[in-house]
């Protein structure tokens, strides 16, 4: 037997690590490109909390009254801003990550109860853990990076005529047309495949390889990143006794009023950008207040940045320094592939490029089920197991997530429980997929599975506009409007796959799921 050539074990490659990992990186892709507008999609969910006001300054008044009348003697507070996307008033106590929080309305400073939902976080934790525990969660999903990143190196290595097939596509021709597509979008996306790939593996870089954070720092990731500040940071980070001690023995002293340290932090950052206010010792002498920015601000991604002034005085305690090198390169990294900068014309360049990255997995998974049955190759066994993964993969998650809206809009709002009731929803009907997509004919269950999912966001604008309490603001009717775009796209693709009775499943083209496969 003749040695495989390079391009042949490539191909090997190539085909495996798309298959086997392939069901999972569709999921990845989907949830990530729905995440891109998280934020939206939390204030569609939560209706009770449209868009109020988004005079920052008014917020920050309210707020302040709210939280000296409620919580005068916390040891901190925290002001979350309305902002464009996120246009609700929340305030909080202690710890800012675990302080339960508080809706205001920002004009009038009426509390708020916005119905308990999953939201739009769903889809981002979704997208880096698979609804799985952290830690194995975001394992599997840097295995699954690290498949795509073989895929695509190998994906060039195939296609020695890579910029030609840019410019292919054969429509109407089954196998060969399911190919051009799959090659079309990955050429035409190649930078953004790759760049994304590799972004989200370093984001979790001291998971994967903690071997340098264990050598050089005992594995303290604190120490490392304060190693990564400027020696100005380091000089300028506040030390001291703890702030329980530090409030014990300070004076009492008022503050300054919160809103005058929005225009002080807005012309380091500019205006518009900040998304918080965080006060320590309010009510104290040492009393500090930290403004944060929005991570948009900036392709480099400052979590956790911020300007601090002192709460009585309004000096400025400490500026927001340079990182070094190493830090700017991660932090720049990380910016990149959440897409956090450009405001929304980035944003729906990021989704469509998701989306058509979502295309290129599903071609491929399709491409190949399509070419096992036209050569009689391999078990038929697994064949079916792999038409019916595509099939619940792609068609059935598009339908479980119109679903999981759904439910936000039927299930009863004084629900207890109701945010897992969603999830509920979500995993059942996509569990019920999978199950219909094993016992009908894979061109059948592709035009029925994606004609519902069509249905349910073209109808979703209904069930808002008549089900949702107060007036739609901007941000709910553009979810509307997205979604509908989306259920037109669903079912135009429905409407291209040939019809199929159910009686001829074990024939040829039972598995030509989509358009040109036979009209």
């Amino acid at each position: 037997m003749k040695p495989k050539t390079i391009t042949q074990s490539m191909s090997w490659l190539h085909t495996w690590c798309g298959l086997l990992l392939g069901w999972v990186l569709f999921a990845i892709f989907l949830t990530g490109t729905i995440a891109i507008f998280d934020k939206e999609l939390n204030v569609w969910m939560q209706p009770e909390l449209s868009q109020r006001g988004l005079d920052q300054s008014a917020a920050t008044r309210t707020a302040q009254r709210w939280l000296e009348a409620e919580h005068p003697h916390a040891a901190s507070w925290n002001i979350s801003l309305p902002t464009e996307r996120a246009p609700a008033l929340a305030v909080s106590t202690g710890e800012q990550r675990r302080g339960e929080r508080t809706y205001l309305d920002p004009l009038s400073g009426e509390v708020l109860e916005p119905r308990e939902t999953v939201g739009g976080n769903f889809f981002f934790r979704f997208h880096y853990t698979l609804h799985m525990p952290r830690l194995l969660g975001i394992w599997l999903v840097g295995f699954a990076a690290m498949a795509m990143l073989v895929a695509l190196i190998s994906g060039i290595v195939i296609h020695k005529k890579i910029f030609k097939e840019f410019f292919t596509f054969r429509p109407g021709k089954g196998q060969r047309s399911w190919l051009d597509g799959h090659n079309a979008s990955a050429v035409l996306l190649l930078p953004f495949h790759l760049m994304i790939t590799y972004t989200g593996l370093v984001i979790f870089l001291l998971i994967y390889m903690p071997a340098a954070l264990d050598a050089l720092y005992d594995g303290d990731r604190n120490a490392m990143f304060r190693d990564g500040r400027s020696d100005a940071a380091q000089q300028q980070e506040p030390r001291g006794q703890g702030r329980g001690d530090r409030r014990a023995q300070t004076a009492t002293a008022e503050l300054l009023p919160l809103e005058q340290f929005i225009a002080k932090a807005e012309a380091h950052y500019g205006p518009g950008t900040l998304s918080g206010l965080s006060i320590d010792n309010p009510g104290r002498a040492d009393a500090r207040v930290t403004a944060r920015p929005l991570l948009g601000s900036r392709i480099e991604l400052t979590k956790g940045e911020g300007m601090t002034f002192s709460g009585v005085t309004g000096e400025l305690l400490q500026a927001p320094p340079p990182s070094r090198a190493s830090l700017l390169t991660q932090r720049v990294m990380a910016g990149l592939h959440f897409a956090q900068f450009g405001g929304y014309p980035m944003r729906w360049l990021y989704f469509v490029c998701g989306l058509i990255s979502c295309a290129m997995i599903a071609t491929g998974l399709v491409h190949y089920t399509v070419k096992q049955r036209r050569q009689a190759k391999g078990s038929r066994r697994f064949l079916h197991a792999a038409e019916s993964l595509n099939v619940a993969t792609v068609a059935g998650l598009s339908l479980a997530c119109g679903a999981l809206l759904w439910a936000n809009r039927l299930l009863p709002v004084e629900l207890a429980g109701r945010g897992d009731w969603e999830l509920r929803l979500f995993f059942g009907i996509w569990l019920l997929t999978l199950f219909h997509a094993s016992v009908r004919a894979p061109l059948n269950t592709w035009r029925e599975q994606l004609y519902a999912a069509a249905l349910l966001a073209l109808a979703l604008p209904v069930l808002d506009l008549s089900n949702a309490t107060g007036m739609p603001d901007g941000i709910r009717l553009g979810v509307d409007a997205g979604v509908a775009a989306l259920g037109l796209l669903l079912g135009w693709i429905a409407w291209r796959i040939p019809a199929q009775s159910v009686s001829s499943r074990t024939t040829r083209t039972a598995a030509l799921p989509a358009t040109g496969a036979g009209q």
